[in-house]
């Protein structure tokens, strides 16, 4: 997939981060090498099928087996890669928590219909995806791509808002329209810690072809999620 903007050639991470260059991202993860691509995204959760919430999670692949070429590809979501909705929101949580993961649940608690407890899901380790000083530099990284840059649909006022958009190519040799994606994260000012983290992917977007994008189309719902989760309807 091209670069969607200009200035990309040579660019710096953090203007591949803000202004979504692709061609950055798999000239590093070629750079990298397979190795430790594919344990870092198993960090991440890729490539578990053990994952559940409590049902069954499908898991999201990175390839194991791949040529230079095809691991760039992989490393910017092409390829055989692909990645559910929880899979990115577990990514966007890893960031804003300081590199932990904790399991994902979709049932916080269970009651009798007089409110007396059943069962409770709370926090729980899952991974250590990174270190917490990364964790950090890509806080730094998605907060500038929110303030000035593809992002800026997503930001929050009275918050800090940190994110990362994506357009996913669709349908033999790109024939479907693209998935527009945005996985973020935001914390209000006066709180000491991010409240809430997401993906959000749209797969039908109400736009001309061309004009479909994470920023454009993913990120207004991202917002609205983000500020209804910190503050209520």
């Amino acid at each position: 997939m091209p670069n969607a903007t200009k200035g990309c050639e040579d660019a710096s991470l953090a203007y591949a981060i803000q202004w979504s260059c692709n061609t950055v991202m798999a000239n590093l993860g070629a750079r990298v090498g397979l190795r430790d691509m594919v344990a870092t995204a198993r960090g991440f959760g890729f490539n578990d099928p053990g994952l559940r919430i409590p049902s069954g999670v499908t898991a999201s692949n990175f390839d194991t087996d791949m040529s230079p070429d095809q691991l760039a590809l992989s490393s910017i979501g092409q390829f055989n890669t692909t990645a559910t909705p929880l899979q990115m929101a577990m990514v966007a949580a890893a960031v804003a928590s300081g590199g932990d993961i904790r399991s994902p649940y979709l049932v916080e608690r269970v009651t009798r219909s007089n409110g007396d407890l059943v069962a409770q899901n709370g926090p729980r380790a899952y991974r250590q995806a990174m270190t917490p000083v990364t964790a950090q530099r890509l806080r730094e990284l998605m907060v500038r791509a929110v303030e000035e840059g593809t992002g800026e649909n997503a930001a929050i006022a009275g918050a800090t808002v940190g994110g990362k958009t994506g357009t996913a190519q669709h349908g033999i040799d790109n024939s479907g329209l693209p998935y527009a994606w945005f996985i973020g994260w935001a914390q209000a000012y006066d709180a000491p810690r991010p409240g809430v983290a997401l993906a959000v992917v749209v797969e039908d977007a109400s736009a001309v072809r061309d004009d479909i994008s994470g920023g454009g189309s993913a990120a207004p719902v991202a917002r609205a999620v983000m500020r209804a989760a910190l503050w209520g309807p």
